[in-house]
């Protein structure tokens, strides 16, 4: 028989947990961010920097369901306080953020706040087990406007500079001003979609879930590993790179044989391909390196 005040449960009843038992949970945390969610879905959630925030939280959402059992089954913690503590220090930034209009600390409130619950409920060990959601969370703090200027600038400059370089090794007459690439007739400014910024912070967020999924949660059976792992991740970033690169040389190339309309109307359709076409390196990669070890497992084994 559960304790009489085990997380999630009503007395008497094993690891079985209910939507109803969870909802006085779910209508705090949605009194407390709902309108936080509805400002930012108007504001910030809008640019393509940031608009994989509701996606990060419905997974999030989906990632606590499926542990409710294994959490619930937790026995609670002898004391409250180091989970009250927790929480109270993430309640505070998030009133603080909302009165103070700042949204990258409203969001970051919700890591404290959720570990506070979690600690609260399920102790130090449910903590543990629930790593990856609180980690997840992160995904949902918009980037400072500072910070996200600064590297997009950056790399604007230096796929700009490359994109240009290839060009010429292709034999096309092209230059750049900065950010600006003239190819033949054509002037093209790259845009802040260009920089492959914005793409990479949405590639890592599924990156990071693909990865979790297959080989943490998957605890490293088969042929994937915590080296797997750490090389699917660490192949997100030139991913990202070298197909934002791509996208640039074609829009360069459709403009200089298409005419500045073809390109402009390109520019939107070809974003949605390049990050699909990220996922499906990210799979490939997976693939590869899964055949590599079977490889090497068979030469040893012969």
């Amino acid at each position: 028989m559960a304790p009489a005040h085990a997380p999630f449960l009503p007395q008497g009843r094993a690891a079985s947990v209910s939507l109803p038992s969870l909802l006085p949970l779910v209508a705090g945390w949605c009194v407390l961010y709902g309108p936080i969610y509805a400002q930012l879905a108007k504001t910030l959630w809008q640019d393509e920097a940031n608009n994989h925030a509701p996606l990060v939280a419905a997974v999030i959402a989906a990632l606590l369901w499926a542990m409710r059992r294994d959490l619930s089954a937790l026995p609670p913690p002898r004391r409250s306080l180091p989970g009250l503590s927790v929480l109270a220090a993430g309640l505070v930034l998030a009133v603080t953020g909302a009165l103070s209009d700042f949204p990258l600390l409203s969001m970051a409130s919700q890591i404290p706040v959720l570990a506070g619950i979690v600690l609260m409920l399920c102790g130090a060990e449910g903590v543990r087990r629930a790593w990856f959601p609180l980690l997840f969370l992160a995904f949902m703090v918009p980037l400072p406007g500072i910070f996200l200027d600064a590297l997009t600038g950056q790399l604007k400059e230096l796929l700009s500079a490359m994109s240009v370089d290839l060009l010429h090794a292709l034999g096309y007459p092209a230059a750049r001003s900065g950010v600006v690439i003239v190819v033949g007739q054509y002037q093209l400014l790259m845009a802040d979609a260009c920089s492959g910024l914005h793409s990479l912070v949405s590639l890592a967020a599924l990156g990071l879930l693909y990865v979790h999924l297959i080989a943490v949660r998957g605890g490293g059976q088969g042929w994937r590993g915590g080296g797997h792992a750490a090389l699917m991740f660490a192949a997100i970033i030139p991913i990202a790179l070298g197909a934002n690169l791509v996208r640039v040389l074609l829009l360069a190339l459709i403009t200089y044989h298409a005419g500045d309309a073809a390109g402009r109307q390109w520019h939107e359709a070809m974003g949605v391909l390049v990050f699909l076409a990220e996922l499906a390196m990210l799979i490939v990669l997976d693939s590869v390196l899964v055949a590599a070890a079977r490889y090497r497992a068979t030469r040893q084994a012969t």
